[in-house]
């Protein structure tokens, strides 16, 4: 059996990956050619596309089937085929991601592709199929990185296959590999082949107690208490001398285990330290697997303003295991709800279809469903100049919110549910922030808002970094799942409406 198959719509990459891993992979095209002695297109145009499929079945279920070939990348629509999907089964599946526009800019007019004459067709071919590599997929990459498959295969080293996905995140200044499967810190004491050094522990309390043992050897462990009154200037001086005091270089890499004050905090160290040092996400809640231990915004708190000083900084490696979520209080889990509910409403489509069918939210489909929408967006904006601002739809009131009790009232996720239902009615989805209100108390989540007032929640709001110069702060509106608006003015009587509602629910 091949270990490994490479899946993707036309313009994909797949051949071009084929290529780059030289002897170690087949493409199923290139053998179909070679045997027929014809091209493609010839193949479509003589014998027709019927008879095309039955060949592309059986030269892949051949291939899929050798155990001398380690890598076999398959041709655009032979997951069309359920034997082919149902050999998929056993074997490895990375899917280069494409969008749509990008790959017929590809293939427009080259005239090898018989499928790919009709712009409008193309289309709907892509997102016929979208589903279909999404949910065969154990590994996503995206199509940009084809060339550079070499490295994505060698980050699968060590990796458990069953129940097991990788994330490829790729950004302007570095790639690295999300892993998410249950059993992967708490059985399998997994670690990145291609991350070597030794290792500092940052965790909590809890965290460490836990699943501390498991990254062993480490050169020393830095333990915080757990909460965000710990994501402060003060701790973060506590976690640089005890980097000093084990003798922490920059070759060296933090393990930074728990939740998103973890990540944050150790984050921000990792990026500060001798001007910058290597750091692997191992998060713990549903917070941070989600959402926060993606995309390399590092940072601490101010009493004045939420995450007011950080810096972007990418992590070498996310280990998540949803298994570690076993061992959160409800509450805890509830308000990691919150950031799945938000993912959701910016994705629209099916991971929203799967929440209001009432999803699990520590489902690991429905985390490694989170983490892809993540990983895109960030691809595109990691500096959060543009399309990026849309993850902070519920975040603007959610950090007013926060910063106004002190970050001792509410936890992240709770004011971040908060935060949504006062960010829809400022969107006009009335309907849509009544469906999101019942979810949330279904999850036990609070609706009402406790301890602060209008003024100090306002007050808060004007002050959150992403303001720019004397204009008011924008938000991030939502109409209807899927059309998040980033750089929305509000109306300061509406928004004192919208939180005021929270007062009063």
């Amino acid at each position: 059996m091949a270990h490994t198959a490479l899946i993707g719509f036309m313009g994909a990459g797949k051949t071009t990956a084929a290529r780059a891993l030289g002897d170690r992979a087949l493409d199923v095209d290139d053998v179909i050619e070679t045997r027929l002695n014809r091209k493609i297109q010839d193949v479509f145009a003589q014998d027709g596309e019927a008879a095309f499929r039955e060949i592309e079945e059986r030269t892949t279920l051949e291939l899929l089937a050798d155990p001398s070939v380690d890598v076999v990348a398959l041709g655009g629509g032979a997951i069309g085929s359920a034997r082919v999907r149902d050999a998929l089964d056993k074997t490895r599946v990375i899917w280069l991601e494409t969008d749509p526009n990008d790959a017929w800019k590809r293939v427009e007019g080259n005239g090898i592709r018989p499928l790919a004459r009709d712009p409008r067709r193309f289309n709907e071919l892509h997102d016929a199929r979208q589903p279909l590599y999404e949910s065969l997929a154990d590994v996503i990459v995206p199509a940009s990185r084809s060339r550079q498959i070499e490295k994505v295969v060698d980050a699968l080293t060590g990796l458990p296959h069953d129940s097991t996905r990788m994330l490829w995140a790729t950004n302007a200044s570095s790639d690295y590999p999300v892993y998410i499967g249950d059993g992967l810190v708490t059985e399998h004491r997994f670690w990145p082949s291609t991350v070597g050094g030794r290792r500092l522990l940052v965790t909590d309390y809890h965290a460490g107690r836990l699943y501390g043992e498991h990254f062993e050897p480490f050169i020393g462990e830095v333990r915080i208490m757990p909460g965000e009154q710990s994501k402060t200037i003060a701790h973060a001086e506590i976690v640089w001398t005890e980097m000093v005091r084990h003798g922490v270089t920059r070759s060296d890499v933090v393990v930074s285990l728990g939740g998103g004050v973890v990540g944050d905090l150790a984050g921000f160290c990792a990026a500060t330290y001798q001007r910058g040092m290597r750091f692997v996400q191992v998060p713990t809640t549903l917070v941070a697997q989600v959402d926060s231990a993606i995309g390399g915004k590092t940072g601490v708190d101010l009493a004045e303003a939420k995450n007011y000083i950080g810096a972007f900084h990418q992590p070498s490696a996310v280990i998540a295991d949803p298994a570690t979520l076993q061992t959160l209080p409800p509450e805890e889990l509830a308000a990691g709800y919150a950031e799945v509910v938000k993912t959701g409403l910016i994705a629209g489509g099916a991971l929203w279809d799967r929440l209001t069918a009432g999803a699990a939210p520590d489902d690991p489909d429905v985390i490694a469903a989170c983490a892809h929408v993540k990983v895109r967006v960030v691809s595109q904006d990691e500096r959060d100049l543009g399309l990026r601002q849309i993850l902070n739809l519920g975040h603007t009131v959610g950090h007013a919110i926060e910063t106004a009790t002190g970050y001792a009232r509410y936890r992240h996720g709770e004011a971040v549910g908060l935060g949504l239902l006062a960010e829809l009615r400022l969107s006009g989805a009335d309907e849509l922030r009544d469906q999101v209100r019942e979810m949330l108390l279904a999850a036990g989540l609070p609706t009402k808002l406790e301890g602060t007032d209008v003024d100090a929640v306002i007050y808060a709001t004007g002050h959150d970094k992403k303001r720019l110069g004397e204009g008011p702060v924008p938000f991030v509106l939502c109409a209807e799942p899927g059309r998040p608006t980033s750089g929305c003015i509000v109306e300061p009587a509406d928004l004192r409406a919208a939180i005021q509602e929270l007062i009063a629910e």
